[in-house]
């Protein structure tokens, strides 16, 4: 017997995928976005109602049918280190976690699995944390004290992992009562945030996922070929004059490659120490330095963001050779391990040896979504942003099955179809 499950905040279905591959049933969903609504139903067979604010009220049982299981992905701008990170001070987002709560007061299911990202359980949010806790826990769920933070670079692929740093928060709930709840707070994470099982990620090998097709259209543009073959020559010539040594680990910043550092007042310590690092650098390797940027034309045609290079690929001999990243701090550069989070805006990463983006579709097996998924030809804009913005189903799979073997007891009185479903489904999710 199959368990039920709503979807709040669905996007394209990320938290769908998890757990209808634990054993679940979706019956409900809630999803603002016309376009992902429509993703979404093309590729999991459920129409997700419209606003959530609009569908809950005190009428809110009428409207969302009993389940076993609330996932929600509520929205992450109040607490990203990207917005103005407001928390419930936000009036017209942060607040949508009482909407959740709302459908957890009606209906009490027998585990809640949310997600957010980690700055959640940063420092600045620790207000925002704790009544998010609190408020769970006066609705009757025990739940962790400390965030689970995981991401599916640490899960082996036999498990469902996938090669993408993506550190996220999520809290799990079993519902267990007001008293017991905050009696039992005392609890531990589900998960721990480490590789599972002694994997090693640095074993991942993103061309595992790579399409063999012909992708020249995702091909970078001429100007950003430029930008990476004069950063690729500065790679190799500083190579070549350390005697191959890395190259250091702070950003280098061409513009501040000078003398004497330039450090405006109240510039903050952390940037003041970068451009007295760069300086240091120039002035050791002056006159390499000067001839590169000669050779190209003091990269007086580069965008600001272009002329600084963040070197994270250890002892990679080209950039050619590595993952690219363009970013509004600059260019990074890491091995071809696993990738940087997908976002939802531009930021998609470069496969360096093929000098081009990564495809929807290979970004799709980043997110754990099987091959079968469809984008129904929209425009790859959208489809990077809707993944950008989804759970990661290998994660959430794997955080939401250990929480549920680990609350086994009380879950099975009150939820046995779900314990059965659960224990029943593969150790990796099979979709």
């Amino acid at each position: 017997m199959q368990f039920k499950f709503i979807d709040l905040f669905a996007g394209i279905g990320g938290f769908h995928g998890a757990l209808s591959a634990a054993g679940g049933e979706g019956i409900w969903s809630s999803e603002i976005d016309n376009k992902a609504a429509s993703i979404y139903e093309l590729n999991w067979g459920l129409k997700p109602a419209g606003d959530i604010v609009a569908l809950t009220d005190p009428s809110v049982s009428k409207i969302i049918p009993k389940h076993d299981v609330l996932a929600a992905g509520f929205p992450c701008q109040p607490f990203s280190k990207s917005g103005k990170q407001q928390g419930f001070r936000d009036t017209t987002r942060g607040t949508l976690f009482f909407n959740i709560c709302q459908i957890l007061e009606a209906r009490k299911p027998a585990v809640v699995l949310l997600e957010n990202v980690r700055n959640l359980a940063g420092p600045r949010q620790r207000d925002t944390w704790l009544t998010i806790i609190r408020e769970l826990r006066n609705l009757g769920y025990r739940v962790s004290d400390i965030p689970t933070v995981f991401s599916p670079h640490l899960l082996p692929p036999s498990l469902g992992g996938a090669p993408q740093v993506r550190e996220r928060v999520f809290i799990l709930g079993t519902y267990v009562g007001k008293k017991r709840a905050w009696a039992e707070s005392d609890v531990q994470p589900v998960v721990e945030h480490m590789p599972v099982d002694g994997f090693d990620p640095q074993k991942w090998d993103i061309r595992k996922i790579l399409s063999k097709k012909d992708n020249q259209e995702y091909r970078i543009s001429d100007a950003e070929e430029n930008w990476l073959l004069a950063w690729d020559d500065f790679v190799k010539m500083m190579l070549r004059e350390r005697k191959g040594a890395r190259l250091p680990g702070f950003p280098l910043w061409a513009d501040d490659f000078v003398a004497k550092p330039k450090i405006p007042k109240n510039t903050p310590e952390w940037k003041a120490d970068f451009l007295r690092k760069n300086s240091a650098f120039y002035v050791e390797h002056k006159q390499s330095i000067d001839k590169w940027l000669q050779r190209w034309n003091g990269l007086k045609d580069f965008p600001p963001s272009r002329r600084k290079l963040e070197w994270q690929a250890q002892d990679e001999r080209s950039i050619w050779d590595c993952v690219i990243h363009f970013r509004p701090s600059g260019i990074r550069v890491k091995r071809a391990t696993y990738l940087p989070a997908l976002v939802a805006i531009t930021q998609t990463s470069i496969y360096g040896p093929e000098r081009r983006r990564i495809t929807p579709d290979e970004a799709k097996l980043l997110q754990g979504f099987p091959k079968s998924f469809k984008f129904a030809g929209q425009k790859d804009s959208d489809s990077y942003k809707q993944l950008g913005n989804a759970v990661s189903i290998g994660a959430a799979y794997y955080v939401f099955r250990q929480h549920v073997l680990k609350d086994a007891v009380d879950i099975k009185k009150i939820a046995p179809e779900l314990l059965r479903a659960v224990k029943a489904s593969n150790a990796r999710p099979k979709l």
